[in-house]
C-alpha cells in the first residue's frame, strides 16, 4: 500500500462539494460521531480510495447502484470494495435489476459515480448492506463527491442506512 494521501476536514473553497455538504450534514443530523473528510487526491475507484486511505481494499464500503426494472427505483448495494456483487443474488431479494447508467445514478442519487454515498440521497433507494463489510472494525464509504469520505463502523453504517445485513457477494 502507498503512503495516505493527507484527508482535511473541509472540501476547498474553489472545489464545487454541494454532495460533500450534503453528506456532511446528515451525518451530523443523523449523529455520527466521524464527519467527512476530503482527500487531496480524487478515489474514485475502491483501489484509488484504499491506496489514498492507507488501508484494504475491503474497506471500503462501495456503492453500486442498479435499476430495479419492475419501478425504476434505484438499488444501492453497500458492498467491501475487494469483492464483486453477484445481482442474481441481489434480485432474489428486490426482484429483477438491470445496469444503471450515470444519468439514472445521478438523477436517483443527486451524486455522481465515483462520489455516491451510502446516505443522502436525492430519492431513497432501496439499500442493502453486505455482511461482508463486517469483517473489519471501520471502513471508508464515499462522502458526496470523489475526493470525500467517512469512516463508520460497519454496524454504524447499518444504523445509518437503516438497510438489512444480506450475502449479495459472488463466491470465490
Amino acid at each position: 500500500m502507498s503512503t495516505a494521501a493527507p484527508l482535511a476536514d473541509e472540501a476547498p473553497d474553489d472545489v464545487p462539494h454541494e454532495g460533500y455538504a450534503l453528506v456532511r450534514r446528515v451525518l451530523a443530523e443523523q449523529g455520527h460521531g466521524s464527519a467527512p473528510r476530503w482527500l487531496t487526491v480524487p478515489a474514485r475507484t475502491c483501489q484509488e480510495a484504499a491506496e489514498a486511505l492507507g488501508v484494504s481494499t475491503g474497506q471500503i464500503a462501495k456503492s453500486v447502484i442498479f435499476r430495479r426494472k419492475a419501478d425504476d427505483v434505484a438499488v444501492l448495494v453497500v458492498a467491501s470494495g475487494d469483492l464483486r456483487v453477484d445481482e442474481r443474488k441481489v434480485a432474489a431479494i428486490v426482484g429483477p435489476i438491470g445496469r444503471a447508467d450515470a444519468a439514472f445514478v445521478k438523477a436517483s442519487t443527486g451524486f455522481s459515480i465515483g462520489g455516491v454515498s451510502p446516505v443522502g440521497h436525492a430519492t431513497p433507494p432501496v439499500t442493502l448492506l453486505d455482511r461482508e463489510l463486517f469483517r473489519f472494525d471501520t471502513v471508508w464509504a464515499a462522502a458526496g463527491h470523489p475526493h470525500g469520505v467517512f469512516p463508520a463502523r460497519p454496524d454504524e453504517l447499518q444504523r445509518l442506512t437503516q438497510a438489512p445485513v444480506v450475502d449479495v457477494m459472488q463466491q470465490g
